[in-house]
């Protein structure tokens, strides 16, 4: 997967994935939760292991006044996270 130059290419999907190992990464997933993680290992499936992840829940609280969203958030050491539930993947930015 590299060029005439030597740089490495994304070809297919998921050489973005693989690209972004060991890196930190967000992902969005259904529920309104989102991570952002060190992308330790993955499948075809999109089944992942991240490292020091912090997750955010978004919740959206309707009572007699206007709807309240407010976001929970807390620290994983370690977490497993099934491909099925994934929306997006984002590798790290390269600036």
């Amino acid at each position: 997967m590299a060029d005439t130059a030597g740089a490495l290419t994304v070809e297919e999907p998921l050489d973005l994935v693989r690209l972004s190992l060991d890196e930190r990464i967000y992902v969005k997933l259904r529920g309104d939760r989102e991570l952002r993680g060190r992308l330790h290992a993955y499948d075809q499936h999109l089944n992942m292991v991240l490292g020091d992840v912090e997750e955010t829940i978004t919740k959206v609280d309707v009572g007699d006044a206007a709807p309240a969203v407010r976001a929970v958030t807390r620290a994983v050491p370690m977490l497993f996270v099934r491909g099925d539930g994934v929306i997006l993947v984002s590798p790290p930015s390269r600036t």
